[in-house]
């Protein structure tokens, strides 16, 4: 859909197109999502634009929220909540489910249902599951809304990390060794999941990061640097995911690449460097949101290892049919390859996030960004494509 065919009222002006932002949700990146929320409703060109803040609680009620970036940052190193900014305790938005009709309805209990007009597009900014993981993107494409960002099944195969890596492997990209321990596996044997993770670092050897399955931001990752911090690292995995993956570590850099979908089709940020963190094991939810550990950007690369994991990282959006945008991770291992870690398919996008900062250095502001991922999605259908 472009901005010309919006449907408009016999004798008035082209309406603005109406993008709903919707952030918060279930997951432990609850709180990360708001900040990223508040930058993003600060960078949204309100004169091409109208804007509606959707918020959704930890226990999943949708609610009109306050249009109010500077509430939505990080204070006292906590981060914000929903509920703090909802404008009713009880009231709740109901997205239709009709896709002739995109009016966006408000119901409080004993009040007359209020109609807040349509939505042209979503710009989901929920990190995690029940939001990034194929969930709410399988509920827009019911409900016949273009969204930014990725569709349902590269939304999901983003958000396992074990069938990531192995759709990564089948196109030949090179992943790093790692395990995976399944609910039943732990629920039914726990001793022998036990013992396939030590197996698993007799032959890998130490460290080893024990990760939730399906999270981000770091939330709930483990550095395990022996037998005995596994009993641990398992039960804080579990805690997000109970399917776990334990990977082994990959000496070497950590460089990040911002993929973006532009008119003519994917193309590559220039990459970043994530530093060893002086104050942290690792670079953990602390260092990347709390402490802010700055990367370097660009990344103090080659030609010709930046031209190389800009192809990867394009490759791997391809592997995954991947839209709008990715941030990959890879590894520099000490023997010069490339070794593919992850990637997200909704990027941390606070205005200290990576991903911002690689394409700032490629060239593009983030308001900017932020329009192109908007007009992207309205020229985007929903259904196969």
């Amino acid at each position: 859909m472009s901005t010309e065919n919006l449907p408009q009222s016999p004798g008035q002006p082209p309406r603005k197109p109406r993008v709903a932002v919707v952030f918060g949700g279930r997951s432990s990146e609850h709180g990360i999502s708001m900040v990223t929320a508040g930058a993003v409703l600060r960078a949204i060109d309100r004169t091409k634009y109208d804007v509606l803040p959707i918020g959704i609680t930890r226990d999943g009620r949708w609610v009109l929220t306050a249009d109010d970036p500077d509430r939505m940052a990080i204070t006292e190193r906590r981060t914000p909540e929903v509920e703090q900014l909802a404008e009713s305790a009880e009231g709740g938005v109901i997205l239709p489910l009709d896709p002739s009709n995109r009016e966006v309805v408000y119901s409080e209990p004993g009040s007359v249902p209020k109609a807040l007009g349509e939505v042209d597009v979503v710009f989901p900014v929920l990190h995690g599951p029940y939001g990034e993981d194929g969930t709410l993107q399988g509920l827009l494409e019911l409900s016949g809304v273009p969204y930014v960002g990725s569709g349902v099944l590269a939304s999901a195969v983003g958000q396992d990390k074990e069938y990531m890596k192995r759709v990564f492997t089948s196109f030949g990209l090179k992943v790093g060794p790692y395990v995976v321990i399944r609910p039943r596996e732990w629920e039914r044997d726990e001793p022998a999941a036990r013992k396939k993770i030590i197996d698993f670092a007799g032959e890998h050897g130490w460290p080893l990061f024990v990760k939730p399955a399906r999270a981000g931001s770091s939330i709930g990752i483990t550095k395990v640097d022996d037998l005995s911090g596994l009993d641990e690292a398992i039960a804080a995995a579990q805690q997000h995911d109970p399917k776990i993956l334990v990977e082994a570590a990959v000496r070497g850099r950590e460089i990040e690449c911002g993929v973006l979908e532009f008119e003519d089709g994917p193309r590559a940020s220039v990459p970043a460097e994530i530093p060893p963190p002086e104050a942290h094991a690792y670079y953990d939810f602390e260092a990347k949101y709390i402490d802010s550990t700055p990367g370097i950007v660009p990344a103090p690369l080659t030609d010709e290892q930046t031209a190389e994991v800009q192809r990867l990282a394009v490759d791997a959006f391809e592997a995954a049919s991947c839209e709008g945008l990715v941030r990959a991770d890879f590894f520099l291992g000490e023997d010069g390859e490339f070794v593919i870690n992850e990637i997200n398919t909704l990027p941390g996008f606070t205005p200290i996030s990576m991903y911002p900062a690689m394409w700032q250095a490629s060239g593009i502001s983030y308001p900017e960004l932020v329009e192109r991922l908007v007009e992207a999605a309205l020229r985007r259908s929903t259904g196969l494509r």
